[in-house]
């Protein structure tokens, strides 16, 4: 690859990769690998709608996607986990392979699933209590927690999701919960 005198940037044909060529079918791969953070940035938008003073960390090496300065001066760390309409039926709120070894105070989760329209908000707390510990194969270590269930619509016969009865109580229509202390 080549770059001229007065080009910072190579052609953009230069610099594709070819195995990224190949995903065609369904959403392209730019779609799916920038899911996650349009949605961040979705959900980071409804904080500051709801008057949040909102601060976004420039890299994501501790798993904080956005800190929330609450009005007492105390701070929150966010994390978000996001699941696209595109997952296999019956996935929609199943969240895996996330790495949280302990317990950390005014660290929140926010789960959110595209086809289910539902948002889940979690202290790392409950995240711990409520999820499970990949005991073997290439996750082991990490955390996985599955929100929904499914069933068939007695009217209609068609499959459905819907919130598992448990984790009813974190399913969340604003961001205020972030706002207290999460000891």
């Amino acid at each position: 690859m080549s770059v001229s005198k007065g080009q910072l940037f190579p052609a953009r044909e230069d610099i594709r990769s070819p195995s990224l060529e190949a995903i065609k079918p369904g959403k392209s791969f730019r779609h799916s690998a920038g899911f996650g953070k349009r949605i961040e940035y979705w959900i980071i938008g409804r904080m500051l709608k709801e008057g949040m003073d909102v601060y976004i960390p420039l890299v994501d090496d501790h798993a904080v996607d956005a800190i929330v300065r609450r009005p007492d001066g105390t701070i929150a760390l966010v994390q978000i986990k996001a699941r696209s309409a595109d997952v296999i039926p019956g996935d929609a709120g199943l969240f895996s392979a996330i790495p949280h070894e302990g317990v950390r105070r005014d660290y929140w989760f926010v789960f959110y699933s595209e086809r289910m329209e539902t948002m889940w908000i979690m202290t790392s707390e409950e995240f711990l209590k409520e999820s499970v510990q990949n005991k073997s194969g290439k996750n082991i270590g990490l955390r996985s927690i599955w929100f929904n269930g499914k069933r068939v619509n007695r009217l209609t016969g068609a499959p459905e999701e819907y919130v598992r009865p448990r984790f009813e109580k974190y399913v969340a229509r604003d961001l205020s919960r972030t706002r207290s202390a999460s000891d």
